[in-house]
């Protein structure tokens, strides 16, 4: 009897053809068997079939142990395989090998279910133990059923796994911005995700509705990252696992991707074996379907090789899982209203119909479904089980897949680094595809193999620091390694490179801009030729990079991979072709007021037409535009000009004079105004800024959930302000510490500042102390209220106040305070002579606190201390209007901990019924007690059978 090892040697050469063509599912098993270490697998995946293979099959052979759990693995693998190899499973692991004896396989704690037990119960072989062999039995009612199916599904898990296992990626190629490196297992790296609550604008431009939402999210709840196949889990409140489930998020955040991992780890007999068969389909080709027809006929067709399977699929629905993959992009319209036909998978009906009946579960109710979906696009909450919101990375995965991105790990830690420290490309990073397109921009200047990493001679540029800055960075590396290649060497200026893509950039510029202005984002054929845009170019230009065809069997659509990589190309159209002062400042009124321009000769203002309701989705191309036309400005664009530009010198200047304007006379709404201070940072010019920021007086930001880059945004145009603002509200803004930090330099000239729950700690009061200690401290009122700086927070601000001869007003209701929080308050603000008002409520000041306070007032006459809700009607009136402002606003409840400030305030309402008990300020003290205690209940009810993922 032959050892494994002498069986693999001597079989080595017939077994490498029998499996070169296909190896992930061998190299996988191989590597969960722990026959491969993991680094040793990831490596062998960036290898050719054969060569990686052959390097296996080169280790396992190297010790008998190895090589006779090659062989376990070997036989769990065989479907994948021709029947040559299976035939060779059979004859050789049947006999046994000599000892060692193996290990006992290993067995999952969950048990199998479906099919994947079919892979348990063929071959019996030499190494099995008794106790794996009847966990391999198959329940004998089922075993012809899934014999007949064995051929078909193996068919299908391998087909998918072809189609699954390689990422999709934007800007492969050769030269310095290239990676190779596209298998699933080496590039996925893992989201993370919580519960939908389904409060999204659809009128926002989707970056600035998730990035708000994630600065709500983020700091407060749970969100835990999740792999794929936690998606159908079982629920906590029922312990079943959801039939339905929704995945939305905007577009490169990752639900395809989730979507590809998830359908890869069952293919591969990794994940979700409870289900027989998974049924991926997109909206894109479900498009193409114009005439009725059944379930059974569109899996047939999609799915030909399963068409013989489907009568036995039917027959256990609960072992199927459908996939439908982009609601956002399906043209037919969807009635969720209409009333429940009764309809099998043989029934014919319009495919609008079809999605309808198959989420809705009145076709087909066991089995489960997953619909991923953009925000924008409706699919009602009711009908799902599950809904999830996919929020990009957290900080790690941002570093792990740059790690991942660059081989060389030196680069890949002077990019993260360089991200890090960077707040508008920190923010862009949490969304996949940001990350992607920032590391694809940023190899150009800090690979290893480029000798003028730093000073590039081809760009002209530093490393990028702003938004446009990345993504021009980011198209000039496509164009110069994919469309000029073969005919642009490194030392190519940037001019040059620019001129020989210039007519190939207008045409693509012109189908960006005028389908954006329609809100268009899906292109046919026709279309592309309407541009003279020519799909068979699309091969052989760089435009494969950056407008994707729909690589599907029969589907004919194209699109930019990102919405912002078409705003983009559209403000780099425009910025080439807005040739005067007059052509710019009426294109602004146009994308910023709706303002349509008199008649024109500059292409991107004839024949436009806009609705007010649009101009919100303008705003992150408007950007665009001031990065792309100071760029222009500086000669960055050189070779892409149609003509030369009219009075240049004199452009930020009376742009200035417009901004100015916007500011001074227009009834701007907070994003608006808040648009406008990006475009004159990404603009970054002094001659335009230092004439608009003297004309913002007051910013009111309420509840506008702001990002770092909007902090560093307001920074940026407020410190070319001389004077003092009068007002700065970032309530509930949740700006935390690190924009604080960023804002930090500007907020000594702000005479009433509104910082109310924005997720600021003891940090946060360290450097407001250091505000008040300023020489040119103007602050007269400062609002603190619900944020948790502590007894040690507030001992800095007591501190500060000491000498601080500015401040009147001093907000700290629900900061967390203790009785050690009132410890230097008599000698510090007995010496101030500036401070009129103290409110300190809904802290737990306990007894000598209050003995603290009172000793203050008698030190401190003319200061007003309101410790307790009852001492103010007018406080008390406030926190009413607070609470019913909460009713009505559910978002709010989410926003910060206010669960938790409105348990504080019922414990300050307690001591207060102690002190009280009749009068107006009692009765109102009473109505405020019931009225949170109310809103309490009802958001327990609405949030008792949630759970964060």
């Amino acid at each position: 009897m032959n050892s494994a090892q002498h069986l693999l040697r001597s079989q080595r050469d017939l077994l490498l053809s029998l499996t070169l063509d296909h190896p992930a599912p061998l190299l996988r098993w191989l590597r969960d068997a722990e026959v491969l270490s993991p680094a040793h697998y990831l490596s062998l995946l960036e290898r050719s079939p054969s060569n990686a293979v052959a390097q296996a099959m080169e280790m396992v052979c190297a010790t008998e142990e190895s090589s006779q759990r090659f062989l376990q693995v070997l036989r769990e693998v065989q479907d994948y395989y021709c029947r040559d190899l299976q035939l060779w499973v059979e004859r050789h692991c049947r006999e046994g090998v000599s000892k060692p004896a193996p290990e006992p396989l290993k067995v999952e704690e969950k048990k199998p279910k479906g099919f994947a037990k079919l892979f348990k119960g063929k071959s019996k072989g030499f190494t099995l133990t008794t106790e794996a062999k009847a966990k391999e039995q198959l329940k004998p009612s089922r075993s012809l059923k899934l014999a007949n199916l064995r051929v078909p599904i193996s068919a299908h898990k391998t087909t998918l796994l072809k189609r699954t296992e390689q990422l999709k990626c934007y800007s492969e190629g050769e030269g310095v911005a290239s990676n190779s490196a596209s298998h699933i297992e080496i590039r996925y790296t893992d989201l993370f995700m919580t519960e939908d609550d389904d409060f999204v604008d659809s009128s926002k431009h989707e970056y600035f509705d998730l990035a708000s939402r994630r600065a709500r999210i983020y700091v407060h709840q749970a969100c835990q990252r999740i792999r794929p196949c936690h998606l159908l889990d079982p629920q906590e409140t029922s312990g079943r696992p959801p039939k339905r489930v929704k995945v939305k998020g905007i577009a490169g955040i990752g639900k395809s991707v989730v979507v590809q991992r998830l359908v890869y780890e069952w293919a591969i007999g990794k994940n979700m074996r409870e289900f027989t068969c998974i049924f991926d389909l997109s909206f894109r080709e479900l498009n193409l379907i114009e005439a009725p027809l059944s379930l059974f006929e569109l899996l047939g067709e999609r799915f030909r090789y399963l068409k013989e399977a489907l009568p036995d699929l039917f027959t256990s629905p609960s072992s199927l899982l459908f996939i439908l993959d982009g609601l956002d992009e399906f043209k037919f319209t969807l009635d969720w209203n209409s009333p429940d036909r009764n309809i099998d998978f043989h029934s014919k009906v319009p495919v609008s119909e079809l999605v309808v009946a198959l989420i809705k579960g009145s076709l087909l109710p066991e089995a489960s479904v997953i619909l991923t979906t953009r925000p924008s696009t409706e699919a009602p909450k009711r009908f799902f089980q599950r809904c999830c919101v996919v929020l990009g990375f957290e900080e790690d995965q941002v570093k792990e897949y740059t790690t991942k991105f660059y081989k060389d790990g030196k680069v890949a830690e002077k990019v993260y680094d360089y991200i890090l420290n960077n707040d508008s490309l920190f923010v862009l990073s949490f969304i996949p595809l940001y990350c992607y397109i920032i590391c694809t921009a940023m190899a150009e200047f800090f690979s290893s193999e480029n000798p003028d990493a730093g000073d590039s001679k081809s760009l002209d540029l530093n490393p990028p620091r702003t938004v446009s800055e990345v993504y021009f960075c980011y198209l000039f590396t496509a164009i110069k390694h994919h469309a000029l290649r073969g005919s642009a060497e490194r030392s190519t200026s940037r001019s040059e490179v620019l001129s020989r893509a210039k007519q190939q950039l207008t045409k693509l510029g012109k189908l960006a801009y005028e389908n954006l202005l329609q809100k268009k984002i899906m292109f046919s054929r026709a279309d592309l030729e309407k541009y003279d845009v020519t799909p068979g170019d699309l091969q052989s230009t760089f435009l494969c990079q950056i407008l994707q065809p729909v690589e599907e069997e029969t589907v004919e659509m194209f699109s930019f991979f990102h919405l912002t990589v078409q705003e983009h190309l559209a403000s780099l159209y425009c910025a080439v072709n807005l040739f005067s002062q007059e052509d710019i400042i009426q294109a602004l009124d146009l994308w910023c007021l709706g303002l349509r321009p008199p008649s024109s000769t500059a292409a991107p203002l004839r024949n436009t037409d806009i609705n007010m309701d649009q101009l919100e989705s303008l705003q992150m191309f408007t950007r665009f535009f001031f990065g792309m036309l100071r760029a222009r400005l500086a000669g960055q664009l050189d070779g892409l000009e149609v003509s030369p530009m009219e009075q240049g010198d004199g452009i930020p200047t009376r742009l200035g004079l417009w901004f100015q304007e916007q500011f001074k006379h227009g009834e701007l709404k907070n994003q608006a105004s808040l648009n406008l201070l990006h475009c004159l940072m990404e603009f970054h010019m002094k001659e335009a800024t230092s004439l608009a920021a003297p004309e913002i007086k007051k910013l009111y930001l309420f509840k506008m959930k702001l990002s770092v880059v909007d902090c560093a945004a307001m920074h940026y145009v407020l410190q070319f302000s001389p004077h003092k603002l009068q007002e700065l509200n970032l309530g509930y803004s949740n700006i935390g510490n690190r924009g604080l930090k960023r804002l930090w330099p500007i907020l000594h000239r702000c005479e009433s500042l509104y910082l109310r729950y924005n997720c600021l700690d003891r940090q946060a009061a360290i450097l407001e102390s250091a505000v008040l200690k300023s020489n040119e401290c103007q602050v007269k009122k400062l609002f603190m209220c619900g944020n948790n700086l502590g007894p040690d927070g507030v001992l800095e601000l007591w501190n500060a106040l000491e000498h601080n001869t500015t401040v009147e007003e001093l907000y700290l209701d629900i900061t967390g305070i203790t009785e050690r929080g009132t410890e230097n308050i008599v000698h510090c603000l007995s010496k101030n002579k500036a401070l009129k008002t103290l409110t300190i409520v809904g802290n737990d000041i306990g007894e000598v606190g209050r003995a603290r306070l009172r000793e203050l007032e008698k030190c401190r006459p003319g200061l007003r201390i309101i410790a307790n809700f009852v001492d103010d009607l007018g406080l008390l009136q406030a926190y009413l209007d607070w609470v019913e402002e909460i009713r009505e606003d559910r978002d709010q409840m989410d926003s910060v901990n206010n669960a938790d400030a409105l348990q504080s305030v019922l414990r300050g309402l307690q001591v207060a019924e102690e002190q009280v008990e009749t009068g107006e300020n009692a009765e109102k003290a009473k109505e405020l007690k019931k009225n949170i205690l109310e809103l309490l209940e009802s958001s327990s009810n609405l949030t008792g059978g949630r759970h964060v993922m």
